[in-house]
C-alpha cells in the first residue's frame, strides 16, 4: 500500500476524491497494469467479477457523458443503458473520457472526475461483498465495497449486462 505523498498525481486525485467524499477507502499502487479488467484482477488476485470497470459513452443528441460501472465479468448492453436514458449512446473516444473525466482510459475511477457525469451501476456488483475500482492510473486501485460505491458516485443501480462471460 502506498503512502499518500508517493502516490502519483492523478492516483493522488483519486485519494483526496475519496477523503473529500467521507469514504474510507485506499489507493493502492501495484507493480502490475491494472488496465483491463482480466490485468487487475490478476494483479490483486481476485475475482474478474470483482473489478468495477468503468466504461463512458456520450449521448447523441445531447453529447452528455454517461458512465457505466460494471462488474468486470460483463459486457455493457448499450440498448439496457439507452433504455434508461431516453436516447441513443455511442463509446466514448479517449479524447472525450479525459475532457470528462480528467484519467485516461485504463485507470478511470468512479470519482473525481472534471465534469458532472450520469452513472449507472451494474446490479451484478452487488451480489459482491468487495470491488476494486481503478484509481486514476493503469496500476492504481481500491477497494470499495458495493454500498460505499452507489454512496459515492449516487449512481442509480441497473441490469447493465449484455453476457456474462469474462472478457
Amino acid at each position: 500500500m502506498a503512502e499518500k505523498t508517493s502516490l502519483k498525481r492523478s492516483a493522488r486525485a483519486v485519494q483526496d476524491a475519496l477523503d473529500a467524499a467521507g469514504v474510507a477507502c485506499v489507493v493502492e499502487q501495484l507493480p502490475d497494469s491494472t488496465r483491463r479488467a482480466k490485468d487487475a484482477a490478476k494483479a490483486i488476485g481476485c475475482d474478474i467479477a470483482q473489478i468495477a470497470k468503468s466504461i463512458l459513452f456520450v449521448k447523441q443528441s445531447s453529447g452528455q457523458t454517461v458512465m457505466v460501472i460494471a462488474s468486470g465479468v460483463n459486457r455493457i448492453d448499450e440498448g439496457k443503458v439507452q433504455v434508461h436514458l431516453g436516447e441513443e449512446i455511442k463509446q466514448a473516444t479517449p479524447d472525450q473520457v479525459r475532457a470528462a473525466t480528467g484519467y485516461a482510459i485504463g485507470g478511470v475511477p468512479p470519482c473525481g472526475h472534471v465534469s458532472e457525469l450520469v452513472i449507472f451501476l451494474d446490479e451484478d456488483l452487488f451480489a459482491l461483498d468487495s470491488l476494486w475500482a481503478a484509481a486514476g492510473t493503469p496500476n492504481a486501485v481500491f477497494r470499495i465495497l458495493p454500498a460505499q460505491l452507489k454512496r459515492l458516485t449516487n449512481g442509480k443501480v441497473i441490469d447493465v449486462a449484455k453476457n456474462k462471460t469474462s472478457e
